[in-house]
C-alpha cells in the first residue's frame, strides 16, 4: 500500500502523547513534523509552526487527557497557528476525547461538555476529527464536520486469541451500557456474553448488582471502554468470582487509571489488565505488572493513509 508523502502531509504532535505520535509517522514513513510549544512564565501557551505548510494537509495528534484543560487549550492553539498558516486542511487526532463522558443532561443545570469540545474544535477550524472508542457514539453528531469513529478492537483481539483459550472464556460487559461494545468482541471472538447490572450511586462511584449469563468455570474477560478508578471493575471482579469464573482479566482502550486505580488492581484478582496507548500511562502504571500496553498506531496511521488516499476507513474494521 502506498503511503502518504512528506509533500503530501505534515503530522504534529502536542505535548500529550509524543510517543504515539511519533510511532503513527513510523509506520507511515514519514517524519513527525516541528513546532516549538513552551509556555510562557504566567502558564500561557505558545505555539510556532517551525516548517511551511502553504497547502498542505495537516494533522495534530493530542489526546485530551490528564491535565484535559491544558491539553484542550493546547490543541486548540495549535489548529488556530495551522489555520493562520494556510494549511489546507485541519485534522484532530485525538484518540481519547476528554469530556466525553458528559454526553447528556442527567440531572438539572449541568453542562453537555461533549458538545462543548465539540464546538471549541469547530470554532478553532478543525476540518476533520479522527477519535477512538468514545464513551458514547452520539458524540460524533455533536460535529457538523466529518468524524472518524475508530475501535481499537482490533489490536486487543488479535491479543487475545494469540494468549487466551477462547474456547473456556467469555466476555463480559461491566454495565447495560456497554453491551454493544462487549456483544462486538464476543462475536468476533467467538465467545458467549454476559452482562453486569449495576447501580450507579454518584460520580465514580457504582453498586454492581446482578449478574445475566454463565460465567461458572470460564475465564471472564470484562470489556470496557476505559478504566478510570477501577472500582466498578474492582466490584465486577468480586461478582463474577462469587459466581464461579476461574479467573478474571479485563480489557479497555483508554487506561485513565486515576486515583487508587493502579493499587486497587495490584491487590485484586485480576490476572491481567489490558490497555492501549491512546493515553500516555504514568511511571506508576507501567511498574503494575497486571497491566500491559499495546498500540494503536498501526489503525490510526492506517486511517490517516486512507483519509489522504480517499478509501474507505470502516473498511478497516470488516
Amino acid at each position: 500500500m502506498i503511503s502518504p508523502s512528506q509533500d503530501q502531509i505534515r503530522i504534529f504532535s502536542g505535548t500529550a502523547n509524543p510517543a504515539l505520535a511519533r510511532a503513527i509517522t513510523n509506520e507511515l514513513g514519514v517524519q513527525l513534523s516541528r513546532a516549538e510549544i513552551r509556555r510562557f512564565s504566567d502558564g500561557e501557551i505558545f505555539v510556532e509552526i517551525q516548517e511551511s505548510i502553504r497547502g498542505i494537509d495537516t494533522f495534530v495528534v493530542q489526546p485530551t487527557s490528564h491535565p484535559v484543560n491544558d491539553n484542550l487549550m493546547e490543541l486548540l492553539i495549535i489548529v488556530d497557528a495551522l489555520k493562520r498558516s494556510s494549511a489546507n486542511s485541519i485534522t484532530a487526532v485525538i484518540p481519547y476525547y476528554g469530556y466525553g463522558r458528559q454526553d447528556r443532561k442527567i440531572q438539572s443545570r449541568v453542562p453537555i461538555t461533549a458538545k462543548l469540545v465539540a464546538d471549541l474544535l469547530t470554532a478553532a477550524g478543525v476540518d476533520r476529527v479522527i477519535s477512538m472508542d468514545l464513551h458514547a457514539g452520539q458524540i460524533q453528531g455533536f460535529f457538523n464536520i466529518p468524524f472518524d469513529h475508530l475501535f481499537a478492537k482490533p489490536v486487543i483481539t488479535d491479543y487475545l486469541r494469540t494468549n487466551y483459550d477462547l474456547d473456556r472464556s467469555v466476555v463480559v460487559s461491566p454495565d447495560a451500557g456497554g453491551v454493544e461494545r462487549a456483544r462486538a468482541y464476543a462475536k468476533r471472538l467467538d465467545t458467549a456474553l454476559a452482562i453486569i447490572d449495576k447501580r450507579r450511586l454518584r460520580a465514580n462511584e457504582a453498586q454492581a448488582m446482578n449478574l445475566i449469563g454463565e460465567v461458572a468455570g470460564k475465564h471472564a474477560i470484562i470489556v470496557d471502554d476505559m478504566i478510570d478508578t477501577a472500582g466498578t471493575l474492582i466490584q465486577a471482579v468480586g461478582v463474577l468470582k462469587d459466581r464461579g469464573a476461574t479467573s478474571v482479566s479485563a480489557v479497555c482502550t483508554h487506561g485513565v487509571f486515576s486515583g487508587q486505580a493502579c493499587e486497587r488492581i495490584r491487590s485484586s484478582e485480576l490476572s491481567e489488565v489490558l490497555c492501549t496507548d491512546t493515553i500516555p500511562l504514568a511511571p506508576q502504571v507501567t511498574k503494575t505488572e497486571k497491566i500491559k500496553c499495546l498500540s494503536v498506531a498501526p489503525i490510526l496511521a492506517e486511517t490517516i493513509r486512507r483519509i489522504c488516499k480517499h478509501e474507505s476507513v470502516s473498511s478497516i474494521f470488516d
